[in-house]
This record gives structure tokens, C-alpha cells and sequence, in this order.
């Protein structure tokens, strides 16, 4: 050591008298870094400098405080090389708090993982874990979309990762995730651009929820409303067609490809009902439901069958309002 500032003092609590003359590597340096960073200094002893290294120092206390280091080769007037100047900063406190994020992501109860600007995976909590039954270990380094995602999902999921790589985040991306079993599990996905501290972008985190039980109750429940022996249908928050079923086809010849998507009160209810029908889904949509309203439907061939009506609002998993479901008679 022949420079020693009055910063590294205060960092380290070693004054000048202490250290000069001193071998930095071998005096303070913890032993599981001394090879590396003698190699970083050899390195600049030949002229090759290097910029953001991180290593601990030893203080006087004992203690270990996290540098990150620009080490710079120093030369005399002659441009001969005459050693090496470190040039630090203490992220000790930044580092504490990394890990502290770690720590929480890690124990976090929904599957977080984290992916690099190149894909691979560099975040992988417990609760992924235990969804896919990959351990940490199988899955650092692999690539996600490539190993990890079916073959009908990969390119709408690299999407979402591209546009969060450029700072535009996805919230609520549904999409299934292949076990280390082989099984899908469907996911809720909320995909978040991962900045350092200079707000470079280095990668996505997705924080994710595991929706497949919820899944297949829908699929469940959509199975029982399409096999009904009673005419179902439903509409969403615009009064558009969402819900059709086999028996509201029978009753009225209209399949639900001829249906789906199609304003209900414009292009199926009578002139003079439509504006009482309207009302009682409008009371629907803001959470006042109807039962036994009569009402005509135009059936495909251009007839009138007179349906008895039950509305009832339809909610969603955060119980807002997304439609309305009429169970008629």
C-alpha cells in the first residue's frame, strides 16, 4: 500500500500509519476473494483495467465491508507502469438490502422468478419450486421460454418478456407452465422490468399466481351451464353475448357462434321489450339482480318464444362486476 484517503480510513478504521507499506491482498483482503483479486491487480500491473469489481475488505474491527472497485494502472511520467489505484465505493448497505430482498422473494408465498435481458432464469423462489418441482439448481442458466413453456404459448409469452426488457409491463398474462412431471399449470402472470441502480434494464421479474384449480372450476362450471336443461346465457359489462348454451340454442336456433360477441337487447329482444330488458340488465350490471322478468326472444326463424328470466350479476375472483348470467324458463 502507497495511497491510503482519509475516505478508506473512516471506511475501514485503519489509518495511513497502519497500512502503508503494508500487502493489501495479504493483510486485507477475506481469503475466498485473495485469488481474485490479486488477479484483478495483476491485471492493471499489466495495463488492463478493470471497472465494477466487487469484493469484501477487512476493517479493523474485523469486520467486512463490500467494495465495488475501479482499478486503474498508475504511471510515472515515462509511461512506465508503477502500480495500480483502486478507486471504491461501499455498497455494503446496497448489498444488505439485496439480500433482504432475496430473503423475501424467496420465502414470498406466490412463484416469483426473474429472467436476464438474454432469457435465462436468475430468480427462483421456494413457492416456484413447489409448484413445478424444479429445484433452484435444475433451472439457473436455462433458458425459460425455450425449456419451460408449451409450444402453443412460447411466442405470445417471449412477447410479454421482449416488451418488459424495453420498460413495457404486463399485468395479469394468463399462460401455462410445464412441469417437472409434465403437467401445465396455468399461471397469473404480472411481468415487471428489473433495473440496477444506474436504471439499466437487466432483466424481467414475473410475480406470478397459480390459477389452475380456479381454471378448471370454470371449465367445470361451463361444462354444467352448456349441459342445462334450461335456456343460459350471458352478457359482459357492454351487453355483449359471452355465455350461450345448448338449450338457449334449441329454444331458439341460434348456435353460439351466431351469437357470441353480439349486442343481446339490439339484435334479440322485441322493439317493445327493449328497453325494459336493457333496464334489468343495467340493475344487473350495478349489482341489483331480477328474478321471474318475462320477456320475448327473436328465435332464428323470426318467431317470439316468451322466456321467464332470472338475472344475476357476475362477478369476478375480486368480486367486481364483469356481466350478467339469465337463467330462463
Amino acid at each position: 500500500v502507497n495511497v491510503w484517503n482519509q475516505c478508506a480510513i473512516r471506511l475501514t478504521g485503519f489509518d495511513a500509519g497502519d497500512v502503508m507499506g503494508k500487502h493489501l491482498v495479504n493483510e486485507f483482503i477475506t481469503d475466498d476473494y485473495k485469488d481474485s483479486v490479486q488477479g484483478v491487480f495483476t491485471k492493471a500491473l499489466e495495463g488492463r483495467e478493470t471497472a465494477n469489481f466487487e469484493f469484501p475488505l477487512v476493517t479493523k474491527a474485523g469486520k467486512s465491508v463490500e467494495i465495488l472497485l475501479n482499478a486503474t494502472t498508475r504511471r510515472d511520467e515515462r509511461d512506465l507502469i508503477i502500480g495500480v489505484v483502486g478507486i471504491g465505493q461501499d455498497i455494503t448497505a446496497r448489498m444488505n438490502q439485496e439480500q433482504e430482498y432475496a430473503r423475501l422473494i424467496d420465502a414470498a408465498n406466490a412463484p416469483i422468478f426473474g429472467i436476464d435481458v438474454e432469457g435465462s432464469v436468475n430468480v427462483w423462489n421456494q413457492c416456484a419450486s413447489h409448484l413445478m418441482g424444479f429445484e433452484t439448481d435444475d433451472v439457473m442458466g436455462a433458458h425459460l421460454v425455450s425449456r419451460f413453456i408449451t409450444d402453443d404459448y412460447k411466442v405470445s409469452v417471449q412477447n410479454v418478456f421482449t416488451k418488459a426488457l424495453v420498460g413495457v409491463e404486463t399485468s395479469n398474462f394468463e399462460f401455462p407452465l410445464v412441469t417437472k412431471d409434465g403437467a401445465r399449470v396455468q399461471i397469473l402472470l404480472n411481468a415487471t422490468t428489473r433495473r440496477d441502480e444506474q436504471n439499466r434494464v437487466i432483466g424481467v421479474v414475473g410475480i406470478g399466481q397459480d390459477i389452475t384449480a380456479r381454471i378448471a372450476q370454470e371449465q367445470e362450471y361451463a361444462r354444467l351451464i352448456d349441459t342445462a336443461n334450461a335456456p343460459i346465457f350471458g352478457i359482459g359489462v357492454h351487453g355483449r353475448v359471452n355465455v350461450w348454451n345448448k338449450s338457449a340454442t334449441n329454444l331458439t336456433g341460434f348456435t353460439s357462434e351466431d351469437v357470441m360477441g353480439r349486442h343481446l337487447v339490439n339484435e334479440f329482444i322485441t322493439e317493445d321489450y327493449k328497453e325494459r330488458v336493457q333496464e334489468v340488465f343495467r340493475n344487473a350490471l350495478n349489482g341489483v339482480e331480477t328474478a321471474n322478468f318475462e320477456f320475448p326472444l327473436v328465435t332464428k326463424p323470426g318467431t317470439r318464444v316468451q322466456v321467464l328470466l332470472n338475472a344475476t350479476t357476475r362477478r369476478d375472483e375480486k368480486n367486481r362486476v364483469i356481466g350478467v348470467v339469465g337463467i330462463g324458463q
